[in-house]
């Protein structure tokens, strides 16, 4: 398994997770994350799109909405990095979620580094 590392970019740390690490599939998945982004002073959390779990993409399931709050509970950014447009095109619900939450500034689901980037630069 790869590790989790730890970068700063535009003054923002950052913790990016390893694509094989253990699922985002609830709170327990996340307060995992939460507790090694604060155990290491990270302000964002990035995590590949393959870590999320089937649950997390059908949003009746709470998954998403409970693992989205813990994150704003904790005053930590999540941004879900990799492409999501076949589960964005089936369902206008969760496109509608993706939408939104791109708008803000806690939960960014991007495409690639280079859109993390441009999000983190002041």
């Amino acid at each position: 398994m790869t590790s989790d590392t730890l970068v700063t970019l535009h003054d923002t740390r950052v913790l990016r997770c390893a694509p094989d690490g253990p699922a985002l599939d609830g709170e327990s998945a996340a307060l995992d994350l939460i507790g090694d982004a604060l155990g290491q002073d990270a302000q964002v959390v990035v995590v590949p799109v393959q870590r999320l779990a089937d649950e997390f993409f059908r949003l009746r399931s709470g998954v998403a909405g409970a693992v989205a709050q813990k994150f704003v509970t904790y005053r930590l950014r999540l941004a879900v990095l990799g492409d999501m447009a076949d589960h964005v095109a089936a369902s206008d619900a969760l496109r509608d979620f993706v939408y939104e939450s791109n708008r803000g500034n806690q939960l960014w689901f991007l495409a690639d580094e280079e859109e993390l980037d441009g999000r983190l630069r002041p």
